[in-house]
């Protein structure tokens, strides 16, 4: 019974191994059309990689709840979350970030044989993740809320953005997602949310309190408003709301 919570954690992992998996076989092709023009996009769909990590963020908040249940919750099983948290929710979204910025640098003028170094920022988010998790582990003062944005947090907005680029016939919003000093800016905003010493909350109910619990309520509220209206765009919108929420209530988290 001890190891059940374990294979969770482990399956959290290769959920984010598919995920990876998933964003390399997209690579980036070349179309011209018959006017000399160039099409420049992924030859497949890498949203696959999005429901990977949507599944390893389902299988990360089982393995507390199923560790709870069987009490048996163990330092291991700590160490192993985290190590499964830096695939899931720190490679596999810098791969993504990755692919989006191949996509912005190629659609420049010579931007098929620009440096490969353009793209390496991608990566500072997985270790942005890798030092916020190694943080949270040694950190006694995160037991009812967070110092810095979670890792999984930033994971599933990563993993909105391919959702939210196929699923847009708004201009205005592909061309944010394919601007790469857009999403220069993005990877350094997230990283350091991570990093920071912002108090986030938790969205656990510790008890029946309507004042402890009026953050996460309002929180809860916004997202399925959100998710009705805004579909995939909602991700960004719920992902602010959880940082201006946790600042608006920080007092309580304290």
């Amino acid at each position: 019974m001890k190891q059940i919570p374990n294979l969770f954690t482990l399956l959290n992992l290769i959920f984010g191994c598919f995920a990876i998996v998933a964003v390399l076989q997209n690579g980036i092709t070349i179309q011209y059309n018959g006017e000399g023009g160039q099409y420049i996009d992924f030859p497949e769909k890498i949203w696959m990689a999005s429901v990977c990590i949507g599944l390893a963020a389902v299988v990360d908040f089982l393995d507390g709840f199923v560790a709870r249940l069987f009490k048996a919750s163990s330092e291991m099983g700590k160490q192993l979350d985290s190590l499964a948290d830096v695939v899931s929710f720190g490679v596999a979204p810098s791969m993504i970030v990755y692919q989006f910025l191949r996509l912005a640098v190629a659609k420049e003028e010579d931007g098929i044989d620009a440096s490969m170094f353009l793209l390496f920022p991608a990566f500072i988010i997985a270790a942005a993740s890798a030092y916020r998790l190694a943080k949270f582990n040694l950190d006694t003062r995160q037991q009812f809320g967070f110092l810095g944005i979670p890792t999984p947090a930033v994971g599933l907005l990563v993993a909105s953005l391919p959702l939210i680029y196929w699923h847009t016939d708004n201009k205005a919003i592909v061309d944010v997602l394919l601007n790469k000093w857009v999403l220069y800016g993005f990877i350094l905003l997230v990283s350091w949310l991570m990093v920071s010493e912002i108090p986030m909350m938790a969205m656990k109910f510790k008890d029946r309190s309507l004042n402890k619990n009026l953050p996460k309520i309002i929180m809860l509220i916004t997202a399925i408003v959100a998710a009705i209206f805004l579909h995939w765009l909602s991700v960004p919108v719920i992902f602010v709301a959880y940082i201006i929420l946790s600042l608006i209530f920080k007092k309580q988290m304290q």
